[in-house]
């Protein structure tokens, strides 16, 4: 139900936009946000929005390089400025029920649903 979009092949210090469409449900009541793992490492949070509110919550290691949004109830962007190899990975976008958006940084947070992976490679 959340299928992840824009991957790509991009060079060191250049932009990317993912896009994450949600389907079969209003997904207004939901917190939506975007995870990466890079290869040999644990999935880690990068950002997380909700509708209602408005509310953003980014990972302190991506902060100002990275920029959630939402701009309807089912679907969520992500644009990251200043790519850098290390930035390589598979995106993920998931999305949890009736709850603030710092509850989708902590780890081992469940979610409801999970999208299935975009690959993002950067090269130097």
């Amino acid at each position: 139900q959340l299928q992840a979009f824009g991957g790509g092949l991009v060079q060191d210090g250049g932009s990317l936009r993912l896009s994450c469409a949600a389907s079969g449900r209003d997904f207004s009541t939901y917190a939506m946000g975007w995870f990466r793992q890079a290869p040999g490492k644990e999935r880690e949070f990068v950002a997380a929005a909700s509708w209602g509110s408005g509310s953003t919550y980014y990972s302190d290691s991506l902060k100002g390089r990275v920029t959630i949004s939402r701009t309807n109830t089912n679907t969520v962007y992500l644009r990251m400025n200043s790519l850098k190899p290390e930035d390589t990975a598979v995106y993920y976008c998931a999305a949890k029920r009736w709850t603030v958006v710092q509850s989708m940084g902590v780890e081992g947070s469940k979610m409801d649903y999970w999208g299935q992976g975009t690959q993002v490679t950067v090269s130097s």
